[in-house]
C-alpha cells in the first residue's frame, strides 16, 4: 500500500482525534431524526372529496371539548388554515347511526355542509348560501313532522313548538352557524335534528360542535361551496377514531 500523503496523515489524525473525543464523552451516533406524522387529513380513510375539510377532533368518547381545525387542500398536501378550540356534547361523542335523539351527545362521522344561517349578517368574504333568521325561522325537530329536520318558516300544524327550536332564541349559538349533513339527507326519526357547527354558548352542547364566535366567522370566511368542505368528527382514538373515516 502507496505511503498516506500529508495531507491524507493529517485527515487520518483528525478523524483519530474525533474518535477519541467520542470515545472518552460516551458519545453515540445522533440519533435518528423521526420524520413528523402527516396531517391529519393525510390519515383520514375518506375526506369527502373535495378540496377543503373542518375536522372536529376530541380526546375521548366521554370529552365534552377539543379542536377544530379547517384545512386546505394545495398541492396535493393538507395545510390548516386556521383552528380554534371546540366544544361538543354535555355527554359526549357517539357514533352517529347509533346515535338517539335527546341525548345530548355529539354524532361522529363525516358530513357535508348544506348551507349557512344566522342571525347576524354573514361575514365579510362568505361565499355559501347564507339564511338569515328571522322572528318566525324554526327547525322543526317533531319526530311526527314530515318537516323533521327541516328549517321552517312559521311552524307547520304537525311540528309541536315543544319539540324543535325556535332559533331566534338562541341569539349567541346561531349567531352565525353552518348546517351539518347529520341525519339530513333522508332523516331517520329518533335519530336527532339540528345538528349544526355555531357559536359557542355558555357552555357543552346538546349535540352539536360549537367554536368562538371569532372562529365562526373565519370559518365562514374561508368555507367555498365550489371546493366542497366536509366535517369530519371523531376522537383521536378507539372505534370513533377521526382517522378512520
Amino acid at each position: 500500500m502507496r505511503n498516506a500523503s500529508p495531507d491524507g496523515r493529517k485527515a487520518l489524525a483528525l478523524a483519530a482525534a474525533l474518535l477519541a473525543v467520542t470515545a472518552a464523552t460516551g458519545a453515540g451516533p445522533a440519533p435518528a431524526v423521526r420524520a413528523p406524522a402527516p396531517p391529519l387529513p393525510a390519515r383520514m380513510a375518506d375526506t369527502g372529496g373535495g378540496s377543503q375539510l373542518i375536522t372536529a377532533e376530541a380526546p375521548g368518547l366521554r370529552s365534552t371539548t377539543g379542536r377544530l381545525t379547517w384545512w386546505d387542500l394545495r398541492d396535493g398536501r393538507w395545510v390548516a388554515a386556521g383552528s380554534a378550540d371546540a366544544r361538543f356534547g354535555a355527554n359526549g361523542l357517539v357514533e352517529g347511526g347509533r346515535r338517539e335523539q335527546g341525548t345530548s351527545t355529539t354524532p361522529t362521522g363525516l358530513f357535508d355542509l348544506p348551507y349557512a344561517f344566522g342571525i347576524a349578517a354573514p361575514p365579510a368574504g362568505t361565499s355559501y348560501r347564507y339564511r338569515r333568521v328571522t322572528e318566525a325561522s324554526w327547525w322543526c325537530e317533531d319526530n311526527a313532522s314530515r318537516s323533521y329536520n327541516r328549517w321552517v318558516e312559521g311552524l307547520p300544524k304537525d311540528c309541536r313548538a315543544g319539540e324543535s327550536e325556535r332559533l331566534a332564541d338562541y341569539p349567541t349559538q346561531y349567531a352565525r352557524a353552518l348546517v351539518t349533513g347529520y341525519n339530513y339527507e333522508r332523516p331517520v326519526r329518533g335519530r336527532g335534528a339540528g345538528i349544526f357547527l355555531h357559536v359557542n354558548g355558555k357552555g357543552a352542547t346538546a349535540g352539536c360542535v360549537s367554536v368562538p364566535a371569532d372562529a365562526m366567522r373565519r370559518v365562514l370566511a374561508w368555507a367555498d361551496p365550489d371546493r366542497k368542505p366536509h366535517l369530519a368528527v371523531g376522537t383521536r382514538t378507539g372505534g370513533t377514531a377521526i382517522t378512520g373515516y
